[in-house]
């Protein structure tokens, strides 16, 4: 019974944090609002009928004509994803750091590696100025350079046009499971999140993972068909995972503020 109140003792969440709870609260539940990758890339065609371009002059003339839209599909609203779930990691380090100091700090900073990764490989901004370059330019020397650039930052960047990403595009994807896995594996000692909670961090966590293998192991041909299957369950696990947890700090925020309360009285 001694080793059991200790254990709960040294995982009580600490009143200072709480203001972080909540602002990690806030950013899980609208990272689970917005967090199916591609929408746009999926469903803006559906309704209004517009694909993605197949070269360096659609998307300039996109952007130019449309920027909103043209970010949208270049997953420029991915950024603020990742920067939610940047916040979301850091609040769960917070919470867990008691459980397991060491490997907590390591998932976090490979969440922290991941988003920074993909933010600065994403192509939405570099496109828009270039589109802008482009629409300015006053000889064909000048437009066959914004061009040349913008061919160039579609192979470093997301490109929704073609079948194989860039790495920085699968590396921030690989880091940002990893971090999943490890912070949902480190759920499974803690008294503070649920077995559920940890379950389906996991189950999300391993479908992205077996997609990013799958590159590397499964036939050009077979790799949109397990994309498909593996990035829309892991999308709808990582949305209830990322619901689950802004719940969770929510109560945390709640018991801390109680907690403050009762330790001043």
């Amino acid at each position: 019974m001694t080793n059991v109140n200790l254990r709960f003792n040294s995982q009580v969440p600490d009143p200072s944090w709480k203001n972080l709870y909540k602002i990690g609260a806030i950013a899980s539940l609208v990272a689970a609002l917005i967090f199916r990758r591609n929408l746009g890339v999926a469903e803006i065609p559906l309704f209004t009928g517009i694909a993605p371009p197949g070269n360096v002059d659609g998307w300039f003339t996109l952007l130019h004509g449309n920027p909103l839209l043209g970010l949208t599909l270049l997953n420029f609203f991915d950024i603020v994803n990742y920067a939610l779930v940047g916040i979301m990691f850091l609040a769960v380090f917070i919470a867990l750091r008691k459980t397991n100091k060491t490997y907590t700090l390591v998932a976090f900073t490979i969440s922290l590696f991941g988003a920074i990764t993909y933010i600065v490989s994403n192509s939405a901004l570099p496109m828009l100025s270039l589109s802008n370059q482009y629409s300015a330019a006053t000889t064909e020397t000048q437009k066959s350079t914004s061009i040349a650039a913008g061919q160039a930052v579609l192979a470093m960047g997301y490109n929704p046009s073609a079948l194989y990403q860039s790495a920085g595009f699968y590396i921030s994807l690989l880091f940002v499971a990893l971090a999943g896995m490890l912070m949902s594996a480190i759920m499974l000692q803690s008294l503070i999140f649920s077995k559920a909670n940890a379950y389906v961090g996991l189950i999300a966590s391993a479908l992205d993972l077996i997609y990013l293998i799958g590159l590397v192991l499964v036939p050009a041909a077979s790799v949109y068909l397990l994309g498909v299957s593996c990035i829309a369950t892991a999308g709808l696990l990582l949305m209830i995972w990322h619901f689950m947890i802004g719940i969770k700090l929510y109560q945390l925020n709640r018991v801390t503020q109680v907690k403050e309360v009762f330790t001043h009285e």
